[in-house]
Formats: C-alpha cells, sequence, structure tokens
C-alpha cells in the first residue's frame, strides 16, 4: 500500500512539472500534429527522462547544489537555443508555406528531429532545476521508497509524452488549413522566445 501510495505521489508530481509549457512539449505537439517522426522523438523525451530522473534520485541532485556555477552555463546555453528555435517557428509563421507541407509532402529527417529534441531537453536549464528538486524529494522518501517514486516519475513521463505525441494527431483536420499552422507557429514562436528572454535576463 505505501509503495503504491509513492508511485501515485511520483506520477502526480510528474505531470505537474512535464505539463508546464515549454519548447520540448511546443516540438512534441507540432511534430505529432504533423504525424512525423513521432516514436523516435517521444522516445528520446521519455528515455532522458528516464536517465536524468534516475540521476537525480540517486544524488546528481546534490553535486549542483555543491557546484552552482553549472546552472548559469547551462541557463545562457538553454536560453540561446531556445530562442533561436522560436526564430526559426517566426519565420515559418511569417512563410506560411513550411507548416502546411507538414500534414504531407516535404518532411524533416528523423535523425534531425531526434537531435532538435534532445537539445530542446537537455539544453533546457529548468530541467537541471527540476533534477535537485526531484532529487531532494525523492530521497526524503528513504532508501527503498524513493525508488517507488521514481518509478511513479517514469510513469508521468511516459503517458504525457505518449498522449501528446500521439492525441496530438487526432487534430490533423483542424490544422489542414493554412491559417491554423500560421498561428500555431506564431504562438510557438512567441513562448519560446519570451521563455528564452526571461531565461537570459535571470541567468
Amino acid at each position: 500500500m505505501q509503495q503504491l501510495t509513492l508511485m501515485v505521489a511520483g506520477i502526480l508530481t510528474g505531470w505537474a512539472l512535464i505539463a508546464a509549457i515549454g519548447a520540448q512539449n511546443a516540438y512534441v505537439l507540432r511534430q505529432g500534429l504533423r504525424r512525423e517522426h513521432v516514436l523516435p522523438v517521444i522516445a528520446v523525451c521519455i528515455v532522458s527522462d528516464v536517465v536524468l530522473i534516475g540521476a537525480a534520485v540517486g544524488g546528481v541532485g546534490l553535486a549542483l547544489q555543491r557546484w552552482p556555477g553549472l546552472l548559469p552555463v547551462a541557463t545562457w546555453a538553454g536560453g540561446l537555443f531556445v530562442i533561436g528555435y522560436g526564430i526559426t517557428a517566426a519565420w515559418r509563421a511569417w512563410r506560411g508555406g513550411a507548416g502546411l507541407r507538414a500534414a504531407g509532402g516535404e518532411s524533416g529527417s528523423a535523425r534531425r528531429a531526434v537531435l532538435t529534441v534532445a537539445a530542446l531537453t537537455w539544453l533546457n536549464p529548468h530541467l537541471y532545476v527540476d533534477i535537485m528538486m526531484l532529487g531532494t524529494v525523492a530521497n526524503g522518501h528513504g532508501p527503498e521508497g524513493r525508488w517507488w517514486f521514481y518509478a511513479g516519475l517514469v510513469a508521468a513521463s511516459t503517458s504525457w509524452f505518449v498522449g501528446l505525441g500521439y492525441g496530438a494527431g487526432r487534430l490533423g483536420r483542424l490544422f489542414r488549413r493554412p491559417s491554423a499552422w500560421r498561428a500555431l507557429d506564431a504562438g510557438i514562436a512567441a513562448s519560446m522566445m519570451g521563455l528564452g528572454t526571461a531565461l537570459l535576463l535571470h541567468a
């Protein structure tokens, strides 16, 4: 019973963190709407969470607390990358045509999609803030309990990205219209550039 309680707590904590609007979620959403390389993209997200959260539970969060100088470096790198991604989305929104090819025809390579989502994941400084917090919370449940909490976090990550990536495809009919793609890219551009600017200002 206690193990189940810890798993549920991990699931709820994971959903609360992962559901925040960010570059990674925006990219997964767009790939899902395009129905393009969804499986490798969500696989990168899930495997990254399994590794990083596992490292946090294992004690990497303590290392970041001991050497806080690592966080500003990650903040600058992540902020610049996110702004760059926002500029790319703004260019697609302005041109219009790039987004329309998403439903079929021209598409990006799987390698490019994987590298993009990997960068959006690993260069996100908020990820390392979450690592410190999760490492502290998980270890508060004791040597055995922390791994049940970790199992809940992994379940949250898996269910979220599978739902986001494949659930977005159901909106494909709406996004057959050019205006819908341009609005999506404009929204992504605004949120990404705002997030990146905020990160640099607080670096």
